[in-house]
C-alpha cells in the first residue's frame, strides 16, 4: 500500500510535467498564415542507384503574375521557391551538374538570367529566403541553359525525371524551366 501511495504522489507530481513536455514536442511546424494556400509544402524525391534524393521546397504560384525578370529578379539569388530555402538531401554521394555532391542535406540556391541560371549549392542549413545567404558557404556553383516551355507551369515545380538512362533535375515555372544532369558517384 505504502508503494502505491508513493507511485500515486510521484504521478500527481510529475504528470503536468510530464504533459508540458509532450506538448512541447511538434512534428510538423505551424503553418504561417495562408502561405499553405500561397506556397505549400512540395517534395521531389528519386532514387539513384542505392542513392536516395529528395528536395524540399515551397511551390508558389503564378497567379496572373509576371515570374522571371520581375517577381524573381534575373541576376539576383533566388531561395529557388517560396518560404525556406530549398533544400536538397541525399543518402551518398552525387554528381550534381557536374560536381561532387557529398551525401548531407544542403540548401538550394539559384540566380536566374534569360538565357541561363547559375545553380549554387550551399551548406547554411534552415534559411529563411535568401535574405541571410552567405556565398562564402557556398559548396559550388555552375550554369545551365534556361529555356522557353510550351506548357504553362502555375506552380514552381521541381522533379526528377530519366531520359535515356539519365536521370535529370528539372526546375520549372510559369513557361521556364532549366535541367539539371544528376548521377550518383562512383567511388
Amino acid at each position: 500500500m505504502r508503494r502505491f501511495c508513493l507511485l500515486a504522489l510521484l504521478v500527481c507530481l510529475m504528470g503536468p510535467a510530464l504533459a508540458r513536455a509532450q506538448d512541447s514536442v511538434e512534428v510538423v511546424p505551424p503553418p504561417r498564415s495562408g502561405s499553405l494556400e500561397r506556397s505549400p509544402l512540395a517534395l521531389a524525391a528519386t532514387w539513384i542507384d542505392s542513392t536516395y534524393v529528395k528536395i524540399v521546397y515551397g511551390s508558389p504560384r503564378k497567379r496572373g503574375r509576371e515570374i522571371f525578370g520581375a517577381l524573381v529578379p534575373y541576376g539576383e539569388v533566388w531561395r529557388t521557391g517560396a518560404n525556406e530555402a530549398t533544400e536538397i538531401t541525399t543518402t551518398g554521394d552525387l554528381i550534381f551538374g557536374g560536381h561532387r555532391l557529398p551525401a548531407g542535406t544542403y540548401s538550394l540556391y539559384t540566380i536566374p538570367y534569360p538565357d541561363r541560371w547559375t545553380i549554387i549549392v550551399n551548406r547554411a542549413l534552415g534559411q529563411w529566403g535568401a535574405f541571410n545567404y552567405n556565398p562564402e558557404l557556398d559548396l559550388f556553383r555552375f550554369d545551365v541553359p534556361a529555356r522557353r516551355t510550351d506548357k504553362l507551369y502555375e506552380g514552381f515545380t521541381i522533379t526528377f525525371e530519366e531520359e535515356d538512362g539519365q536521370t535529370y533535375l528539372y526546375l520549372r515555372w510559369d513557361r521556364t524551366e532549366v535541367r539539371i544532369p544528376v548521377a550518383a558517384a562512383s567511388e
